[in-house]
């Protein structure tokens, strides 16, 4: 079998349907009432923050951050991390993670939140959220919410519910 290269590249809008196609087949349709997808829902992914993986033309993984408020601090909600069925156990969802989380770092950000299994998140530094710090808006095991602090201590000012940044206010408005 011939060894294919992979490419890893920021998320074009044209990606976008190719996307929701990967998602149906990685999550199906319960997707939809998973807390962390409501959390995301109506809030765009931040482009510069949010990678896809190739072989060849073919797209083969996905990830995406959103940015949220964290008990009113600033943060980034990863997810979701998705990688085709049949490319799964190749190391692309960690190149995808790896180059995910390099960038959000380099451009600043201090705060990464995910509902994912903490054995494998834990290799990029996530940990466990102390119970009852931050609430997301729908259930989730405890077990699985995890955080990755970009910047030392940015996790110990954030207490309080977990939603989706406001949109900033149209050119013009309040004026």
């Amino acid at each position: 079998m011939t060894e294919l290269s992979l490419v890893i590249r920021p998320e074009l809008p044209i990606d976008h349907n190719a996307i929701e196609r990967l998602h149906e087949r990685a999550f199906g349709p319960g997707r939809f009432a998973r807390t962390a997808f409501r959390l995301r829902e109506g809030a765009p992914p931040v482009m510069d923050l949010s990678f896809t993986a190739l072989v060849g033309t073919l797209l083969v993984g996905s990830v995406r951050m959103t940015p949220i408020q964290a008990g009113g601090v600033p943060a980034l909600m990863l997810g979701p991390l998705t990688v085709e069925p049949a490319f799964e156990g190749r190391g692309i969802g960690a190149a995808l993670m790896n180059r995910s989380i390099d960038t959000a770092r380099a451009k600043g950000h201090r705060l990464v939140l995910l509902v994912g299994d903490e054995p494998y998140y834990s290799r990029f530094g996530f940990k466990r959220i102390p119970p009852k710090r931050l609430e997301l808006p729908g259930p989730v095991n405890p077990e699985r919410f995890l955080a990755l602090e970009l910047e030392e201590g940015a996790l110990a000012g954030a207490k309080g519910p977990v939603m989706p940044m406001p949109a900033p206010a149209p050119a013009g408005a309040g004026a």
